[in-house]
């Protein structure tokens, strides 16, 4: 299910489709593996930063910069249309776009379930409808990293609604995975991004339906004032791009760029195993 060792560590030349890309970690992916001489196409429904992040690279790497709406299925078959029609193959598809909001599960509104899992969930859908049956059509070495969390793995205060999506987003590439080894698609490799904080504004992005801070309780903002300085002082997107591309050349499953908050999992499979008398 991994790519064979020579494909693995040559990047060069390859061409790398990652959504989310003009910011945050979709831009550290793309700062790694344009470092590791690969083409870039990149996708974001922000023109502004999209342009600012391809002028930067442009430089150092071949850039497409196209504006997309991941939540758009019919804009994410557009996005692969025209990756194959520019470059004839596709080789890593990272289905990075994502979006986040805190609060109390009971007060989220239908409109934030909508925003997050369209973005969150539905997206990286999009994306493997979209490209994978063509990666396999290809017959080149391929890989898919799809971005879960560390709160795909765990949870906390405030963030059950991110987490519900980056759970599923978790559950999906575990499918994926499992789904390409058994119809023997052993040149399609599969990775899951898990990061644990990192410093973007993933939880500022513009979109979000609106909150009214009269239905807030202090404690919420005190936590959420929590959350964001855990965030402010989180790993560097460019440090998590680097772990992205060293774990797609070794065709390793788990991207896992801060293990030290693999504790909350580990505390939660040890409640598991108590409740089940193990």
């Amino acid at each position: 299910m991994c790519w064979g060792p020579p494909e693995v560590e040559r990047l060069e030349g390859r061409i790398v489709v990652i959504t989310g890309g003009a910011s945050g970690v979709g831009r550290g992916m793309a700062e790694a593996f344009a470092a590791a001489g690969a083409r870039l196409v990149l996708a974001d429904i922000h023109e502004a930063r999209l342009a600012e992040t391809a002028r930067a690279l442009g430089p150092h790497a071949e850039v497409v910069a196209l504006k997309v709406d991941v939540r758009d299925p019919d804009q994410i078959q557009a996005l692969a249309d025209r990756a194959f029609a520019e470059f004839g193959a596709v080789h890593v598809l990272c289905n990075n776009a994502g979006v986040a909001c805190n609060g109390l599960l009971w007060q989220h509104s239908l409109e934030d379930w909508d925003w997050i899992f369209d973005t969150n969930v539905r997206a990286t859908l999009h994306g493997i409808r979209s490209f994978v049956p063509r990666l396999l059509e290809q017959g080149e070495p391929a890989h898919v990293v799809n971005t879960s969390s560390m709160l795909g793995l765990s949870s906390a205060p405030l963030t059950g609604l991110y987490g519900a999506s980056k759970h599923t987003v978790l559950a999906i590439s575990e499918a994926l995975r499992m789904d390409l080894a058994l119809v023997g698609a052993a040149h399609v490799g599969v990775s899951v991004l898990c990061p644990g904080p990192v410093r973007t504004n993933v939880a500022e992005e513009p979109g979000r339906p609106p909150v009214d801070p009269a239905t807030t309780p202090a404690a919420v903002s005190q936590v959420n004032a929590a959350l964001k300085a855990v965030v402010a002082s989180g790993m560097d997107p460019r440090a998590v791009g680097d772990c992205v591309v060293d774990g797609v050349r070794k065709g390793r499953f788990w991207i896992l760029p801060a293990p030290e908050y693999l504790v909350q999992a580990e505390q939660r499979l040890a409640e598991i195993r108590t409740a089940a008398g193990a």
